[in-house]
């Protein structure tokens, strides 16, 4: 059997009813869903930017342990040829030995150099890194405040919050769909979700804006569905407001 248009408009407003509920629990826990979800995204930042600053300082350590062992290697290379000078025969025998003595004299250099930039560079990166540490330490316990705070308030309303749901969607099963497409279009356009609103002071109890006599009284009939001239929210006489709303 079909729906008058009373009956579609009873079903509107009952479940524009059960989801202003929804909207009310949902906004005890104001910002702090996205308040927590902000901090895990900057605790996991942190987490990535310190396994990235701890894999460079063991690079840079690693290159000086590399950078030490060229040196001590150098060293007894120049030893060696040292030793071999004093067997020389010809002056290009020396010639070419001196120039090993050199070539590894200049590896000491280099090898010191790149010791002293690395030991400077882990120094700057220890303090990075350290900082980096506080600042994740903060910012997990600041996690665990806010996480502890959202768990007691959605511990306190899940269940009411579960109940209205389910409500809601039976409501919606009685609904036809193009008028429940129409609904759910108005609802998310609507700053504070409402799609169905009532006449209040001879005006909409959305957009605040007058409703002319002829059509309050159009409205108050019930024979058509009347959306409201300024904001296009369906809008439904004061007496659905005084009407019990099953389940709420």
């Amino acid at each position: 059997m079909e729906q008058t248009v009373e009956e579609k408009l009873k079903a509107l407003f009952e479940l524009q009813t059960l989801h202003t509920l929804i909207d009310k629990i949902r906004q005890t826990r104001g910002e702090l869903p996205m308040e927590v979800a902000d901090l895990e995204d900057e605790v996991a930042g942190l987490e990535t930017r310190i396994q990235k600053i701890k894999a460079e300082l063991d690079e840079l350590e690693d290159s000086i342990v590399t950078r030490k062992n060229m040196i001590k290697e150098a060293l007894a290379a120049t030893k060696k040829y040292e030793v071999q000078l004093g067997d020389v025969k010809n002056n290009r025998e020396y010639d070419a030995i001196s120039k090993e003595i050199e070539i590894q004299g200049l590896e000491v250099q280099v090898s010191e150099k790149k010791i002293k930039e690395h030991t400077f560079d882990i120094q700057n990166k220890t303090e990075v890194y350290e900082k980096a540490l506080a600042i994740i330490t903060e910012r997990k316990k600041d996690l665990e405040i806010k996480k502890a705070e959202l768990d007691t308030i959605t511990a306190e309303t899940e269940k009411e919050e579960a109940s209205i749901i389910h409500k809601a969607d039976d409501a919606e099963k009685i609904i036809e769909e193009r008028l429940l497409i129409a609904y759910n279009r108005l609802r998310d356009n609507a700053k504070n979700g409402l799609a169905v609103v009532t006449i209040q002071r001879d005006s909409c109890s959305g957009c605040f804006n007058q409703i002319p006599p002829q059509r309050q009284l159009d409205i108050r009939q019930r024979k058509r569905i009347i959306v409201c001239e300024h904001c296009g929210r369906i809008i439904v006489d004061e007496g659905f407001a005084l009407e019990e709303v099953p389940g709420v």
